[in-house]
């Protein structure tokens, strides 16, 4: 099959080369119809950058094409198969309600995957009944996009359209689908799943597939399986330092929820944080706190070196020189991760260049913030603009012999003012999706119909570094909870 052999008049251009991997990777499955879809909402930037008609998307056909009902021409729909640790008990997973349609070639050249969630049942589905939520599809769409805005490497949301037919969950729901792009939808979970169930053919083969797709140069090395491997990692410890940047928490980062890519995938029980707090968690099945806040840099060190597990034979021939490597290779995380956290951190403060004490000034005013519960976003906010109203931390004498300290180090540095303060606006968001405002707005387009609550919120969303008068209402902390915001896994 050749690049650009399917065009058509909605710019679809697929070309599709994870169908060619050995068969037991997925199942050949065409989405389930649906009674009446209906377009809710389309991503017409994204759309124009996948070389996508928005007037073709927005019309009848568009909205049987993100429903299923007529997948585009040059479509190959198929549900992968993947494996995982789920809050660290291994299971046989796959795309239970998922369908993916093919690979988009951008025009700018880049491949990405096109993929229906919610798209029906599959052999995957493990007795669910393949269908999702309109509420959850548009918590998806929200934070993705917001997430995207930020800089943080994430899958996307194209479109949402409600299917005519309502499902059951705890309560009745309005049925969506939500249409997912993606640098690709490999996991780590894909790879144990090779490792368990397929060959050691089916391995290589998913592994030249992934170095092809998301790490070419690591077709140059002397080992190329290790130079995966040391990708993979690097790009995770950037990921996730930048969800320790902004304040997000994933709230479930089984292994089957770690890309190989380095994007952010699965938004279900998710949210980022207000009070700054390392133990926060969300999700109302995460009991233990085994995916807090704090606990999310060794968690994904900890699903790295699941993935190491799996191209042990392909590493080397030899098994223990084999372990030695991917113990190697695991052990540079801590360190690269948090080099890319402190290196985040300093940016936040406005420092350059780097000294011995950054860490301690760092870690004391993370202290002295979760002492006083301070709004994590909104505290760097007002170190930016140096307010300092509104917050207990301001009140400490401690406060301000850390700010006496902070004020000398920038002193020292040779950057102008102007710089420390474009550094700071460009590290410190002024918004992001807070979960009452996005609880608003869901609330308002599934409850009564009315998107423009939560359009107005993405408006707000898709410019965080902006800081500018009409964002100062989005930045308003919640009021106090009891009992405290819990998340679902809707999505």
């Amino acid at each position: 099959m050749k690049e650009g052999n399917f065009k058509n008049e909605a710019g679809w251009n697929f070309h599709n080369r994870y169908g060619e991997l050995p068969p037991v990777f997925y199942k050949r499955q065409m989405p389930e119809p649906v009674r009446e879809p209906r377009l809710v909402i389309l991503n017409g930037g994204l759309a124009e950058s996948l070389g996508l008609d928005n007037r073709v998307l927005q019309s009848k056909s568009g909205a049987e094409a993100f429903a299923g009902n007529e997948p585009p021409e040059g479509a190959e729909p198929l549900a992968q198969a993947y494996a995982g640790h789920q809050f660290g008990h291994f299971t046989m997973l796959g795309d239970g309600r998922a369908i993916l349609l093919g690979e988009q070639i951008t025009p700018s050249g880049e491949r990405v995957d096109i993929q229906l969630k919610g798209a029906g049942r599959t052999p995957y589905s493990r007795g669910g009944d393949g269908r999702a939520g309109l509420g959850p599809m548009l918590r998806e769409y929200m934070i993705s996009e917001a997430m995207h805005a930020l800089g943080i490497p994430t899958t996307r949301s194209l479109a949402v359209v409600t299917t005519g037919e309502s499902i059951i969950r705890e309560t009745e729901q309005t049925g969506a689908i939500l249409t997912r792009v993606a640098a690709s939808h490999l996991r780590v979970g894909t790879f144990q799943y090779a490792s368990r169930f397929g060959s050691e053919g089916d391995l290589r083969a998913l592994a030249d597939y992934a170095i092809e797709r998301h790490y070419p140069e690591a077709a140059e090395a002397e080992n190329p399986y290790l130079a995966l491997l040391q990708g993979v990692i690097k790009r995770q410890a950037s990921l996730v330092a930048k969800w320790q940047l902004a304040g997000f928490i994933h709230g479930v980062m089984n292994t089957d929820n770690m890309t190989i890519s380095g994007e952010t995938i699965d938004y279900g029980p998710c949210a980022f944080m207000d009070t700054f707090d390392p133990s926060t968690v969300f999700s109302s099945i995460d009991r233990q706190g085994r995916y807090a806040y704090a606990n999310q840099p060794p968690i994904a060190g900890w699903n790295l070196a699941r993935f190491a597990e799996t191209l042990l034979p392909l590493l080397h021939e030899e098994e223990e020189k084999s372990l030695q490597l991917a113990q190697e290779a695991i052990s540079a995380f801590p360190k690269q991760y948090h080099s890319n956290w402190l290196k985040g951190m300093r940016a936040k403060l406005g420092l350059f260049g780097e000294e011995e004490e950054d860490k301690v000034l760092i870690e004391e005013l993370l202290g002295m913030m979760h002492e006083q519960k301070a709004d994590y976003t909104n505290t760097f906010r007002d170190l930016t603009f140096d307010r300092r109203e509104g917050s207990s931390l301001y009140d400490l004498e401690q406060f301000d012999g850390w700010e006496k300290r902070w004020q000398e180090r920038k002193d020292r540095q040779k950057e102008s003012r102007e710089e420390v303060l474009k550094s700071m606006k460009n590290s410190n968001p002024a918004v992001i999706p807070r979960n009452h405002r996005v609880e608003e707005a869901l609330e308002a387009a599934v409850e009564r119909g009315d998107l423009s609550v939560m359009m107005n919120l993405l408006e707000v969303l898709s410019k965080p570094y902006a800081h500018s008068s009409e964002q100062e209402e989005y930045s308003a902390p919640p009021p106090p909870t009891d009992p405290p915001y819990r998340t679902f896994c809707g999505t």
